[in-house]
């Protein structure tokens, strides 16, 4: 099993509607970043655990858990003309870009804000965690198992 951080802006698609939806399940769609996709098409797998991450917000922060359900597929969106996420260049026949499926699990006790993880001593702990590390703008990184459990055990 691997661990992963995904971000979300909650007014687009944040852990409420996660929860909100049938079977607490939907793809996670529109990456259009070829690192990230690479992630979703090539290492996620079933099983695998994600921290659900509200981004560009008024308090940025870990707010839930998830579960990667499916392998990664192509992104339907990317061949939609009408669909704010369409890729002219991706083709069904051709996919450039992928999702999965991810299901709501839980959300944390409280938001772990990325103020919070940015502090010392705690930044030095999580090492080279993708999150805070200067200019990425990943939206969806690989978290240690190290880091996995550090991160949850701030949430009391």
């Amino acid at each position: 099993m691997a661990y992963w951080l995904m971000k979300s802006e909650p007014e687009v698609f944040g852990i409420e509607h996660l929860l909100a939806r049938p079977k607490q399940t939907e793809p996670w769609d529109g990456v259009r970043n070829y690192q990230a996709r690479n992630m979703l098409r090539d290492q996620m797998q079933p099983g695998d655990q994600a921290l659900f991450y509200h981004s560009n917000c008024k308090e940025p922060g870990i707010v839930g858990l998830m579960e990667i359900v499916s392998t990664g597929y192509p992104d339907p969106t990317a061949f939609d003309p009408a669909h704010r996420y369409f890729d002219p260049k991706s083709t069904p026949e051709n996919p450039r870009w992928f999702l999965v499926d991810v299901r709501y699990v839980r959300h944390l006790a409280r938001t772990i804000t990325l103020a919070e993880l940015k502090q010392e001593p705690l930044a030095e702990a999580l090492g080279d965690f993708p999150l805070i590390r200067k200019g990425n703008r990943l939206s969806i990184m690989p978290v240690t198992d190290a880091q996995w459990q550090l991160i949850l055990s701030l949430e009391n």
